[in-house]
C-alpha cells in the first residue's frame, strides 16, 4: 500500500527505509529551495526577455523557443549557486553530508498542447528511473518553480510498484547513452528517435496520484517508482527542477527498492556529488554497479516476461 506522508518528523534513514518500501513525502518549502527556486526563476525571466515564461508557447516558434531551452537548462545546471542550494536542502532535510551524495539538479519543462515534447523538453512516458541505470536506492527530488495545476503536473502510478512490466531497460547503458544521444537532444525538435526504455506492453494510466506542491515545496519517491509526464493541456507550460540522490551505506550494502523489471547496464553512479565537499563517489563502488541490478523478488510473470524478450 503506498502512502504520502506531509512534512513528517522522521530522520533520514526512517524516511530512506519507507520510500524504498514505495512510499511517497511532500514537504513545504525550505530556505534552501526557495532560493534555488528564486534562482531559476531569475534565470528563466531573464532568457525570455520581458515575455510570461508559462504563456511564452504561444507567442515563439517553436525552434526559437527550443534554442532558448539549449541556452537557459545546462547555464542552469552549471550555475555555482545551483549545487550550494541542493547543499542547503539536503542539510535542511536532515542528510548526512558524508553519507549523502546528488547529482546536479536539471530544470525540466513541460509544454502545453504538444507544442515541443521531445529531445530539449522530453515529455516522459510512464516509466521507472531504475530502467534507465539509476541505483535501486536512488532517490528523486521534484519541485515546481511555477504553480502546477493537475493538468500539468507529473503522476504516479502506484498500482505498478509491486507489478513488473516487460520494458525496454535490456537495450539501455547509461554510457552508451551520454556518448551517443545525450548530446543530441536539441537536434529533435519535431520527433525524437532516440532509443530509450519504454514499457513494452498495454499499461493502466489509472489510480494515478497527482501531487502538487507550491512552488518551492518537494516530492520525493524511490527510482523505482512507477511515473509519468502529464499530458498538459493546461495552455501553461509547466517548469519544475529535480535532482537526485544516493546514501552510500545504503549504495555499499546494495539496500534500496525491490528490482522486480529493470535490466539495464551501466550506471550513474559517476553522476553524484558528496554534500560536504562535492566529491566523487569512489571508482571501485562505482565499478560494481556496471553489470546493473540482479532482479530481486521476480515473480512467475517475471520469468515469464523475461523469457519473451
Amino acid at each position: 500500500m503506498n502512502s504520502v506522508f506531509f512534512d513528517p518528523a522522521l530522520t533520514d534513514n526512517e524516511r530512506r527505509n519507507l520510500l524504498y518500501s514505495g512510499q511517497l513525502f511532500v514537504y513545504t518549502a525550505s530556505p534552501g529551495a526557495r532560493k534555488l527556486v528564486a534562482l531559476a526563476r531569475e534565470m528563466i525571466e531573464d532568457a525570455f526577455h520581458g515575455r510570461d515564461p508559462e504563456l511564452a508557447q504561444h507567442e515563439m516558434p517553436v525552434e526559437e523557443y527550443a534554442a532558448l531551452l539549449t541556452d537557459l537548462k545546462p547555464r542552469f545546471i552549471h550555475h555555482p549557486n545551483s549545487k550550494q542550494c541542493i547543499q542547503e536542502i539536503l542539510s535542511e532535510a536532515g542528510c548526512d553530508p558524508e553519507q549523502t551524495y546528488f547529482d546536479v539538479p536539471r530544470m525540466r519543462t513541460s509544454t502545453s498542447e504538444n507544442y515541443l515534447t521531445s529531445g530539449i523538453a522530453y515529455a516522459f512516458h510512464l516509466h521507472r528511473d531504475t530502467w534507465y541505470s539509476a541505483p535501486m536506492s536512488q532517490i528523486n527530488w521534484w519541485l515546481p518553480i511555477y504553480p502546477v495545476l493537475p493538468s500539468n503536473a507529473m503522476a504516479f502510478h502506484p498500482a505498478y510498484w509491486n507489478k513488473p512490466v516487460k520494458n525496454g531497460s535490456r537495450i539501455y547503458n547509461y554510457e552508451e547513452w551520454n556518448r551517443t544521444s545525450r548530446l543530441e537532444a536539441a537536434k529533435h525538435v519535431k520527433t525524437d528517435t532516440r532509443v530509450q526504455p519504454k514499457p513494452e506492453e498495454p499499461m493502466e494510466l489509472d489510480p494515478q496520484l497527482r501531487l502538487l506542491p507550491a512552488p518551492g515545496g518537494m516530492i520525493l519517491f524511490s527510482g523505482a517508482q512507477m511515473h509519468s509526464s502529464v499530458p498538459n493541456d493546461s495552455g501553461r507550460t509547466r517548469f519544475s527542477i529535480d535532482f537526485r540522490t544516493v546514501h552510500l551505506g545504503d549504495v555499499k550494502a546494495n539496500r534500496g527498492a525491490p528490482n522486480i523489471d529493470s535490466e539495464c547496464t551501466g550506471t550513474t553512479m559517476r553522476d553524484y556529488l558528496r554534500v560536504s565537499d562535492l566529491a566523487h563517489i569512489s571508482e571501485e563502488v562505482c565499478l560494481s554497479y556496471e553489470s546493473g541490478t540482479p532482479l530481486v523478488g521476480a515473480s512467475e510473470r517475471m520469468e515469464a516476461l523475461v523469457g519473451a524478450a
